[in-house]
Formats: C-alpha cells, sequence, structure tokens
C-alpha cells in the first residue's frame, strides 16, 4: 500500500520526517523534493568499484548550469527525511522526465529507517539546463508487512551531504573474507 498524500501529512512528526516541509510540495499520493545548489561531478575516466573515485564541486548558479549528455551528475535534496515503519522510494517528476533528465537512475529504493538526504543520480539525454532549488523528484511510502529492522549502516544513514558511492567500502569486506577462508597457505581467489 502506498500512502496518500493526507496520509503523509498526518504522519508528519512520527512515521515520517521531512525537513523543512511545505504544503505546497504535498501531492496526492508523493511529496516533491527540491535540488540542493551544489552537484559532484567524478574526474576519473573509468570508475573503479573497488577504490573511491575522484570527483570534484560544482555549485549551481541562481541563473542556472547546463548539464551535458555522457556525464553523469551527483545532487542532493534540499530536503532531509526520516522514515520509520515504512518504505521509502524515490522518483524523478514526470515533468523533469519528459525534458529528458533522468533525476535517480536505478537508486530510488529506500530502506526502512533511512534518515538523510538523498543522493540523486542525474543524467541528461541533450544538454538541459537545471536550476537550484526546482523539485526535481518525489518521495512516496509503502507499508510493510512482518517485523521490521531498520536500516543502520553508517554508509548512508545520517548523512550532511551529497555520497559518491561507497560501494569499495563493501567489496574491500569481500577481499579481506576471500582471504581469510583461504587463509590455510591456499591462493586467495581474487589474485
Amino acid at each position: 500500500m502506498i500512502l496518500s498524500g493526507s496520509e503523509i501529512k498526518a504522519r508528519l512528526g512520527t512515521d515520517i520526517g521531512i525537513d523543512p516541509f511545505n504544503e505546497d510540495q504535498l501531492n496526492p499520493n508523493s511529496y516533491n523534493l527540491r535540488l540542493h545548489d551544489e552537484l559532484l561531478v567524478y574526474e576519473e575516466i573509468i570508475l573503479d568499484m573497488k577504490r573511491p573515485n575522484r570527483f570534484r564541486r560544482i555549485l549551481i548558479p541562481p541563473e542556472g548550469l547546463v548539464l551535458q549528455p555522457n556525464q553523469m551528475y551527483l545532487g542532493r535534496t534540499i530536503e532531509y527525511t526520516e522514515t520509520r515503519n515504512l518504505v521509502p522510494m524515490l522518483e524523478g517528476r514526470s515533468s523533469i522526465g519528459r525534458l529528458g533528465m533522468f533525476v535517480h537512475v536505478t537508486a530510488g529504493f529506500g530502506d526502512v529507517g533511512f534518515c538523510g538526504y538523498w543522493t540523486l543520480e542525474m543524467i541528461a539525454i541533450q544538454p538541459i539546463r537545471i536550476y537550484p532549488g526546482v523539485q526535481v523528484c518525489q518521495v512516496f511510502y509503502h507499508t510493510v508487512e512482518g517485523e521490521i529492522t531498520e536500516y543502520s549502516s553508517g554508509k548512508y544513514q545520517k548523512n550532511k551531504d551529497i555520497q559518491p558511492s561507497f560501494l569499495y567500502k563493501e567489496l574491500g569486506r569481500e577481499d579481506r573474507q576471500k582471504t581469510l577462508d583461504f587463509g590455510d597457505g591456499k591462493q586467495s581467489s581474487n589474485e
């Protein structure tokens, strides 16, 4: 089940936190989130899953910034959200999609208990001018059946900024575990 807009509003302060909250951003079954004025762009030509990748920050000026095709931009929401007892989901707004901009490429599925700013993986099909503060995506909430275990990973939880990929932290653990598993003198499986 997806919560209606009125139910989202009714659960503010208990199961849902949205800061700042503006009733004008509330929809029949979602809440629009706005784009912060800063982006991250990776500087590596080839991104490596097993290590941190260099990036630079770009400020979106009030007059806008043109996003280029074949470049991924990481942004974040202005709003900080908290969710208890519900699964938050994020989708780009259809009005943005109709301009050829993907706002949240693959990672729209949130976890019960997620608290933080949403990092947005943005790609443009053709050059498009974006602006800080524009309502680019919407969060909606699913109910959960069964026992709830809240998200508690330190990887992205309670973030304060745009989050580049931390997949390398998981892969590093896996490599260390593989080495430990082969600690009896056999060759490690990652060599």
